[in-house]
């Protein structure tokens, strides 16, 4: 799988841009602030729907403009698709697939599969619990379409029954209905617990052999699933908590307030961990990830560094860069001096400008691929 070209008309500071993507390693560099992240969101908002950052469309838009168009040409197992995406400031988002208008986002998961990998990912592990269940969605959702249908009906579910929670200290009357809400948020999360279980178990199998050798053989890593409410037991859960959860106008208990643990030696990284073991952790993470979506689709998904490597050091940088080379990866970063040291091969090098791109031809390149 790999992304040909991408097209932005009017989104964030760029007024127009067309670019070409290589097979292999595609550098963006420049100054902070340039638009080098506006690359990366927009091809994994129209791989996910979804900002990275969790913009929303209007926010996207470019300024004093009600409109923004994506355009992404990706080719995978010899097929050509045309996705095209159009965000607008007062209506829902636009898709089409091979100029197709499709009605549901879940039919353009698939298509593009991509891992995004940030420095803000690096503190996935010390972070609180709502960043390791988007971890787990994110991933969850571009790999099984059924999930991201369960996971949508269920957080509409959950925003009704915590409204209504809400209204019932008005109107008394109305907890006559909570046991119908009750049995929908049941079903439906049910099978987001059980999809997170199979999800975890499977990474487990991987990312303990990446994250040995990442450590130099001296750390076994394990992650675990720490569901909120045991499957069999959240109808029951619920019906305890449902004085509290009047009390507090809020559900208490379901896979929204699901975790992920991380321990070396039964110690919790989470807490305990030093910051170089969290940042490997996440790291092992991360590769696992890529080898988990090889695995499920049979091909290589598209990764996308948004200047990781400045905040990884000489030996974490190496197997990194050594383990990707296999998939096509778009790497944000300040300067090309990492590369250089490395001895990286590098296959397309784009310079970014205050919402301008220039590639640099082979002439400029040769300092970097002389090797």
């Amino acid at each position: 799988m790999i992304v040909k070209s991408l097209e932005l008309n009017n989104y964030r500071n760029y007024e127009t841009l067309h670019i070409n993507f290589e097979k292999g390693t595609n550098i963006l560099y420049g100054n902070n602030a340039q638009g080098k992240t506006n690359i990366l969101e927009a091809l994994y908002l129209g791989g996910t729907t979804k900002s990275h950052k969790g913009s929303k469309d209007k926010e996207i838009i470019r300024f004093n403009q009600d409109e923004s168009h994506i355009r992404i040409f990706v080719e995978k197992q010899e097929k050509q698709f045309q996705i095209d995406m159009h965000l607008k400031k007062n209506r829902s988002k636009g898709i089409a697939i091979n100029r197709i208008p499709i009605k549901k986002a879940s039919d353009l998961f698939g298509i593009l599969n991509i891992v995004f990998f940030s420095p803000e990912d690096l503190n996935i592990i010390k972070n609180g619990p709502q960043e390791r269940r988007r971890f787990m969605d994110a991933e969850l959702c571009q790999l099984d379409k059924i999930y991201l249908s369960d996971l949508a009906k269920y957080n509409k579910i959950l925003n009704q029954r915590n409204k209504l929670l809400k209204d019932i200290y008005y109107r008394p009357d109305l907890k006559d209905t909570l046991p119908v809400w009750d049995m929908q948020l049941v079903e439906y999360g049910q099978k987001i617990i059980i999809g997170r279980q199979k999800f975890i178990s499977r990474l487990n199998e991987i990312v303990a052999d990446i994250h040995f050798h990442i450590s130099g053989g001296k750390e076994q890593l394990l992650l675990s699933y720490e569901p909120n409410v045991d499957v069999l037991e959240f109808a029951q859960k619920l019906e305890c908590n449902r004085e509290k959860d009047l009390k507090l106008g809020q559900t208490t208990a379901g896979p929204h307030r699901d975790d992920l643990s991380f321990t070396i030696k039964n110690i919790d990284i989470r807490k305990f961990g030093s910051q170089g073991q969290q940042r490997t952790c996440a790291l092992s993470l991360k590769l696992a990830e890529i080898e988990l979506v090889k695995q499920v689709i049979n091909d290589t998904p598209i990764l996308l560094l948004d200047d990781v490597l400045s905040e990884l050091d000489s030996n974490r940088q190496n197997y990194l860069l050594n383990n990707i080379c296999d998939t096509q990866t778009i790497i944000t970063c300040t300067g090309l001096d990492e590369f250089i040291r490395n001895r990286f091969h590098i296959n397309r090098v784009f310079e970014v400008i205050e919402g301008e791109v220039f590639e640099k031809n082979q002439e400029n390149q040769e300092d970097i691929n002389e090797y």
